[in-house]
């Protein structure tokens, strides 16, 4: 089972080694970890998805593979500036894939097991230990939505779950977590 990014030192890390080695990587992990979608749909995503010729569109939006239910998300400020390196970086048309194969001239996206290599192989460099992956984008999403606070109903939602226990399960709610919520109560 693999899991949320939990310390955010280590998740800094993590985003400022991908944007020094890949604008591509750094852009899948940026849209991974800003919009708790699965790696089926962000490896779907076009160009034209997320820019509108001259700049970063002000939302994303897609049906679902897996649930087939409409999403639709802001690009948020740290999103668009990963837009923006990208762009610079490779110019390329807005019917390219975003995350596109570099065998496959902007015709073809990388692998899931790609992707997975990609974050994995960063997350040994930056020295996480638990196991990382693409599930893990969404994840670290949920898991910090739900650090700062927001309600595990507008989460549950987010992620398309059909239950709060289901969310519970799926944020990997430890046991410190449990601790700090009594040392914040501090009644």
């Amino acid at each position: 089972m693999v899991s949320p990014i939990r310390d955010i030192k280590q998740l800094e890390l993590l985003k400022m080694y991908l944007r020094e080695k890949s604008k591509r990587d750094n852009l899948m992990f940026m849209v991974g970890i800003s919009s708790a979608l699965r790696i089926s749909d962000i490896l779907k995503l076009k160009v034209k998805d997320i820019w509108d010729g001259k700049m970063p569109k002000d939302f994303i939006y897609l049906h679902e593979e897996k649930t087939g239910k409409y999403k639709r998300f802001p690009i948020t400020d740290n999103l668009e500036k990963a837009i923006i390196d990208y762009m610079k970086e490779y110019n390329p048309k807005q019917e390219s894939y975003l995350f596109f194969s570099r065998n496959g001239n902007g015709n073809k996206p990388i692998s899931r097991q790609q992707a997975a290599y990609i974050l994995s192989s960063a997350a040994d460099f930056v020295g996480i230990k638990e196991p990382i992956s693409t599930h893990s984008m969404r994840k670290t999403w949920g898991y910090w939505a739900y650090k700062r606070g927001h309600s595990l109903a507008l989460i549950m939602e987010a992620l398309n779950h059909s239950s709060i226990g289901m969310t519970k399960k799926y944020l990997g709610i430890t046991q410190e977590d449990l601790d700090g919520v009594y040392r914040e109560m501090n009644l």
